[in-house]
């Protein structure tokens, strides 16, 4: 099977196609994606930019499998994501998708340490990244035992990427991932995301950022839930 731009799916972390989303309230449709189609390749990083309401969220939630698309499919490392039973969706998400969201990807009750294990656990011992190894390398090895509410704005960002990197995924997906972050926190995140990339996977993160864009290989330009461009 081909990806949207000829080559083989098995050559993609993630490929989309003809992604459609509708959100009806009483009356009213909104079309919130419009016949989307990307690919993000293995050892490629593709950033998304838009205005507010583009769109990109709704993307991100459809192809992390988080949300269902009305039309299209989702494929992450050859396997179709779309329309299947949750049961499944999660399965495929614990096994190959790692996922920053902007409202926070950890348990609260849990420590650092206890929600990458839980990551691990629902990945089904998929990564053999020794903890420690990738607690170190988010300088958070001194916060292991710290729960949420006790991290830094930059903790938690860097905890947040942990977890998602807990299952060592094929495709890492990332809302925002620097938002609201000093210089060299954002710089420390970002070097943790080319890290990832540089290892054969994808990465496709929604940015606002300058300092992400300059790291991507390839910016998607989403407006009023169309692709008007992807460039290099």
């Amino acid at each position: 099977m081909t990806g949207t731009n000829g080559t083989s799916m098995a050559d993609h972390a993630l490929d989309a196609r003809d992604l459609y989303r509708f959100f009806r309230a009483g009356e009213e449709e909104t079309l919130a994606l419009r016949g989307v189609s990307l690919h993000v390749a293995r050892g490629e990083t593709v950033a998304v930019i838009g205005p507010s309401g583009s769109g990109k969220s709704t993307l991100l939630a459809c192809l992390a499998g988080l949300d269902e698309p009305a039309g299209g499919t989702v494929h992450i490392a050859g396997e179709r994501l779309s329309h299947r039973p949750e049961s499944e969706r999660a399965r495929l998400r614990a096994q190959h998708i790692g996922v920053v969201t902007q409202s926070g990807n950890l348990v609260a009750h849990l420590s650092v340490r206890d929600n990458i294990r839980l990551a691990r656990s629902a990945a089904r011992g998929k990564s053999s990244q020794p903890m420690t190894e990738l607690l170190e390398r988010t300088g958070l090895a001194h916060r292991a035992h710290a729960l949420p509410r006790q991290l830094s704005g930059g903790e938690l960002a860097r905890a947040g990427l942990a977890v998602a990197l807990a299952n060592d995924p094929d495709v890492l997906l990332a809302d925002e991932p620097t938002g609201e972050l000093d210089g060299s926190t954002e710089r420390r995140i970002l070097d943790l995301l080319r890290a990832h990339r540089d290892t054969s996977r994808g990465v496709l993160l929604v940015t606002h950022s300058r300092q992400a864009l300059r790291i991507a290989d390839r910016v998607i330009s989403l407006d009023d839930g169309r692709i008007l461009d992807d460039e290099r």
